[in-house]
């Protein structure tokens, strides 16, 4: 048998019981084809079974390939975790709509399969770097793969910012709040927000307002080449998110500086992948004509 494209992978699961069979499945069947395998620590865990267990910082230094089984959320853990040790991640789909997730769990051996044979491609995804300043104190660092939002704590009320690109005003918004998305992130909050469908390879961020005071105000996109500064001018009780996952409360005069990272995340696809298929499918674009079309 020929030496597999990736002979060190690590495997990622999302925490519950329900992904032990898959998870096991994909393990001996990666033995079968030469690889080592090592199982994060938590993920082995929850499936009873700590063989081969080890943390992140493991993964990093082990790992030539990361494979996730889970969900969007599962994914995004992942990569905010093994982005400074450049592993790249394939994603198995055993969540809900599955953006980041595009291998299908019924087609998990073959396409696995395809990707140790040498049949795959890569693509590389932006990330944001954020710190947050209040006065000369660095309150947090992180990065997110999706999105960063400035937004309304739990009183319920409109906040302030000052929006500032590249040391340029550009305006000042009252609204539930603001989110700055990367590509990947213009398929998730951001577009439930209205925000635009951002493809991968652009080079852009997208602000999408939350809820703002006034009609006028839309989602704008900038080049991700430039320095975002968010200013709380206001607000009785305001937070910062990155990812769903770090959380900070904000206080007046907070400053958010938001910038592409010098960092990047690197996505494993099978063949046949296809950006705008998978959003045919995840958004059911054409699904009434496709119908339509069947009934003639």
């Amino acid at each position: 048998m020929p030496k597999p494209a990736f002979s060190r992978v690590a495997l990622i699961g999302k925490h519950t019981p329900e992904i032990a069979g898959s998870l096991l499945a994909l393990r001996q069947f990666l033995r079968q084809r030469g690889c080592e395998v090592r199982v994060e620590r938590e993920t082995a865990k929850r499936i009873g079974d700590g063989e081969d267990a080890v943390d992140y910082d493991e993964i990093g230094a082990f790992a030539d390939l990361a494979m996730v089984l889970g969900g969007d959320g599962t994914m995004l853990a992942a990569a905010r975790s093994l982005a400074r040790h450049k592993v790249p991640l394939a994603g198995i789909n055993q969540g809900r709509v599955g953006f980041m997730t595009d291998i299908a769990l019924q087609d998990m051996q073959a396409s696995v399969g395809a990707i140790l044979d040498g049949r795959y491609s890569i693509e590389e995804r932006a990330l944001l770097d954020a710190e947050i300043l209040r006065g000369a104190a660095r309150v947090l660092h992180t990065v997110a793969l999706n999105e960063a939002v400035v937004g309304k704590g739990s009183q319920g009320r409109l906040i302030e910012v000052e929006v500032r690109i590249d040391g340029e005003y550009v305006y000042a918004l009252r609204a539930d709040g603001l989110i700055v998305a990367t590509p990947t992130g213009s398929t998730a909050y951001a577009l439930s927000a209205q925000g635009p469908i951002l493809q991968p390879g652009v080079s852009a961020f997208a602000l999408v307002p939350l809820n703002p005071h006034v009609l006028s105000a839309r989602p704008v996109s900038v080049s991700d080449r430039s320095a975002i500064e968010i200013v709380l001018l206001s607000a009785v009780d305001a937070r910062a998110h990155f990812d769903g996952f770090a959380l900070t409360e904000l206080a007046q005069g907070d400053r958010l500086l938001l910038k592409r990272s010098a960092d990047a995340i690197r996505f494993v696809h099978p063949p046949g992948y296809s950006y705008f298929a998978m959003l045919r499918e995840k958004l059911r674009w054409s699904e009434a004509a496709e119908k339509d079309a069947e009934q003639d």
